[in-house]
């Protein structure tokens, strides 16, 4: 089998938000933090991993590693052997939050690999497609993988994607808990059914929810609504569901981020200004869900990411 074009690539991806409320399975959001994973060619076919922020405690530091589960996967695809690789990981993204940690990994396994193998160009529709295929599900792969706001499915062969940059003035805040929740924890509270009016309700709203992030954002509290999978999922995290309603009830726009527990508040600034209002206004609005949260939850404003996976040359 033919060898690696390059020896050494890093790779950074961004945090994700799916769902947004109504949008379960294929509504997408990027935003601005990010990990970064360094990925160095070995001689030898030994893997070691190094981990550094997030994470660092909890996760296997050996080639169970989701990254490197990854990269194995990757090369397969390609049908080469994967060699032996040195792994660092700088870990910013929270585990277990809703914040899309699982395929920000994977995206970057495979897009190490797809840097590696094709000598430092990347083919984003493949990284898409084969990190996809891992997940099971593009709904956080998607916006990691292209940035902005995604809409994702599965079409008749492959997985498709939309994305397209938010209308100016969005602002994602996020209101991150100290405990963590398990996604297949989450995701096994969900009915086999729902009531028609329940579905028609959701799909209503995430068509308006498309319109309200590209266009009208003053709609974005109407459209994040949702009968479909939140109220199911809030006895595993009954303070994010107080807390959503709390914030709903200020006439904020708060909904679950992806399978929780985290909360995420799409904001409504000014179309001046990409990150929101100004400065001032936007602090007003943290410390305003500051005092509704308490002291157990992190509240930090975010930029949306309209670029995804980003692959550069390694640390000198």
């Amino acid at each position: 089998m033919p060898q690696p074009q390059r020896t050494a690539v890093t790779v950074r991806t961004p945090a994700t938000s799916a769902n947004l409320g109504p949008g379960f399975d294929s509504l997408g959001l990027a935003l601005d933090l990010s990990d970064e994973v360094e990925v160095r060619v070995r001689e030898d076919r030994n893997v070691t991993v190094a981990v550094e922020g997030e994470g660092a405690d909890s996760v296997p530091l050996d080639e169970s590693h989701l990254v490197v589960r990854a990269m194995r996967a990757a090369f397969d695809a390609v049908g080469q052997t994967m060699p032996g690789v040195d792994l660092r990981c700088r870990n910013a993204i929270p585990h277990g939050r809703g914040l899309g940690s699982s395929a920000s990994a994977i995206v970057a396994g495979v897009a190490a690999t797809a840097a590696l193998v094709g000598g430092g160009r990347l083919d984003r529709n493949w990284v898409f497609q084969t990190a996809a295929d891992i997940e099971g599900h593009p709904d956080n792969v998607a916006p990691c993988v292209y940035g902005g706001f995604t809409i994702s499915w599965h079409g008749a062969k492959t997985w498709r994607a939309w994305t397209a940059a938010p209308a100016p003035g969005v602002l994602p805040i996020v209101c991150v808990p100290r405990r963590s929740l398990s996604t297949q924890r989450a995701r096994g509270l969900l009915p086999e059914t729902v009531p028609h009016s329940d579905a028609a309700f959701s799909a209503g709203r995430a068509a308006l929810l498309v319109a309200a992030v590209r266009e009208c954002p003053e709609l974005l509290f109407e459209a994040t609504e949702d009968r479909l999978h939140q109220s199911y999922r809030a006895e595993a995290m009954p303070e994010s569901a107080a807390l959503v309603e709390s914030l709903r009830g200020d006439g904020l726009a708060a909904v679950i981020s992806g399978a929780g527990p985290t909360v995420l508040v799409l904001y409504h600034g000014a179309a001046g200004d990409p990150h929101g209002e100004s400065p001032q206004k936007n602090s007003a609005i943290v410390d305003s869900i500051r005092r509704r949260a308490g002291t157990e939850w992190h509240i930090r404003p975010l930029a949306i990411d309209l670029v995804g996976v980003r692959v550069t040359s390694p640390r000198s």
